[in-house]
C-alpha cells in the first residue's frame, strides 16, 4: 500500500506530526502542528448515555473527528437521528453469507472488529496509521479479513490531503457485498456535521471520456466554525468499476462515492482482496470547479 502526497514529497515533517494512541479507549489522534487533525476509532467505541434505539450499537474501526483548518469538528457520531453513522466509514448495508443478509452498515448481526495496529509512525513528510481489522459475523465468525491504511500529509497552500486505503479479503467461501436495495448507498461514508450555507457539488466525466475525473465537495461553516470548510472527495482511478456513483443527503450532511456498481453484488474471495482508494482534502473556504479538477488530477496521476 502506497501514500500519496499532493504536490511531491519531502523529507522533513514542518508540522512536527504526531500520532498519540490511547491504550485505554483505542482512540489513535493524529495531531500537526500541535493541533488535532482527526482521531481514527480503533477500539470498540461504547454507546454515550442518552443514545438509545435498534441503532445505537457499539461500533469500531472508523474515523471521528476529522477537525478543520482551525480545529472545527468536520464528522458526526451517534447522531440522534441515525446514531449508527460514525463519522467516515467503510461499510456496506448488504452483506450475505450462507444466504443470510446483514447489515455491516447500521451494525446488525455483522461487525468490523480490532485484530491488531500494524505501524504508526511519521515517515515523508506523512503520518501513516495501519490496521488489520475482521468482520465478525455474529460478533463470533471472522468472514473477513480487512487492512486499513490513512495517511495524513502535510498542510500545503491551505489544503489537508488525507488518503484512505482499503483491502479486504474473504476468510470463507460466499461473501458477499451490495449497496442499499443494490442501488442506493454503501462503501465508503461519510457523515459530517451540520453546515450553515451548505453547498454540495458531484461530478463525473461521461462515459468514454478518456482519463476521466470523479469528484464530490461538501462547503458550509461547521458547528463554532466561523468560515465555510471545504472537503473534496476523490475516487482513484485504479478503483474497479471507477467512478462510483455519488449519492448526497443534504439533510444529513452526506456524501459519497459508492460501491460496487448499481444493481450489482460484489463477491468478496479468499486470496484476492478488494482495493479500495480514496482522497479527502480539506480546506478554509471554497473550492472552485477547476481547482477541484486539478486535485482529482493530481491524485490519478500518482500525487
Amino acid at each position: 500500500m502506497s501514500c500519496l502526497l499532493a504536490g511531491g514529497v519531502s523529507a522533513a515533517d514542518p508540522e512536527g506530526f504526531r500520532i498519540d494512541e490511547d491504550n485505554g479507549t483505542g482512540r489513535i489522534t493524529v495531531s500537526g502542528s500541535g493541533k488535532p487533525v482527526l482521531v481514527y476509532n480503533f477500539k470498540t467505541i461504547p454507546v454515550p448515555a442518552g443514545v438509545t434505539g435498534q441503532y445505537a450499537v457499539a461500533r469500531s474501526d472508523y474515523v471521528h473527528p476529522l477537525y478543520g483548518p482551525a480545529g472545527e469538528v468536520l464528522t458526526r457520531d451517534y447522531s440522534p437521528d441515525h446514531p449508527h453513522h460514525r463519522g467516515i466509514y467503510w461499510a456496506w448495508p448488504e452483506v450475505t453469507w450462507k444466504g443470510e443478509k446483514r447489515d455491516l452498515h447500521a451494525l446488525q448481526g455483522v461487525f468490523a472488529r480490532p485484530v491488531k495496529l500494524i505501524r504508526k509512525d511519521v515517515t515523508n513528510n506523512c503520518a501513516v496509521v495501519e490496521t488489520e481489522n475482521v468482520w465478525k459475523w455474529g460478533d463470533t465468525e471472522s468472514i473477513v479479513k480487512e487492512l486499513a491504511r490513512i495517511c495524513v500529509a502535510s498542510q500545503k497552500d491551505g489544503r489537508r490531503v488525507i488518503d484512505f486505503e482499503f483491502s479486504f479479503e474473504a476468510l470463507v467461501d460466499g461473501v458477499t457485498i451490495a449497496r442499499r436495495g443494490q442501488r442506493h448507498y454503501g462503501g465508503f461514508n461519510i457523515r459530517l456535521s451540520a453546515r450553515s450555507g451548505q453547498k454540495i457539488e458531484k461530478h463525473t466525466d461521461p462515459a468514454g471520456q478518456q482519463a476521466r475525473q470523479a469528484w464530490a465537495c461538501l462547503t458550509g461553516v461547521p458547528p463554532e466554525g466561523k468560515q465555510p470548510v471545504s472537503v473534496a472527495i476523490l475516487q482513484h482511478r485504479a478503483n474497479p468499476e471507477y467512478p462510483g456513483d455519488w449519492v448526497d443527503f443534504p439533510n444529513l450532511n452526506w456524501i459519497q462515492p459508492t460501491f460496487p456498481s448499481s444493481g450489482k453484488v460484489f463477491e468478496l474471495k479468499k486470496g484476492a482482496p478488494l482495493v479500495l482508494r480514496f482522497r479527502l482534502v480539506t480546506a478554509g473556504g471554497e473550492f472552485d470547479n477547476e481547482t477541484l479538477k486539478q486535485l482529482s488530477k493530481e491524485y490519478s496521476e500518482g500525487k
